[in-house]
């Protein structure tokens, strides 16, 4: 009996979790994937790339945000955190980073 290794190609447009398990029929996840908020998110697919920013808040200290660039198969990922960030959403729904003024203080 032959078995069948292939693989799919990745959907690089996939931005929630709720889409993910639409597309995704074999999809396992575990703990809470939509705590990573898409702040911004580019791809192409005839070119094979893909560039997106995701935050999550760390409540009462700021937010942890991860940059990924994917280009085929190579990905790099920068991961940091800012102090005082907070996830805010725009009339429209989109994400954006607020980050509260730190002058004056020590």
């Amino acid at each position: 009996m032959e078995e069948n290794n292939s693989v799919s190609e990745k959907d690089l447009s996939i931005t929630s979790s709720e889409e993910l398990k639409s597309k995704v029929s074999d999809v396992e996840v575990f703990g809470d994937p939509d705590c990573w908020k898409c702040i911004c998110k580019a791809s192409s697919k005839s070119q094979g790339w893909m560039k997106s920013t995701k935050a999550m808040d760390v409540e009462g200290l700021g937010c942890v945000v991860q940059v990924t660039t994917q280009q085929g198969d190579q990905v790099s990922e920068a991961v940091c955190f800012i102090p005082g960030a907070s996830i805010c959403s725009k009339p429209n729904g989109n994400k954006f980073l607020s980050i509260k003024p730190t002058v004056g203080k020590r």
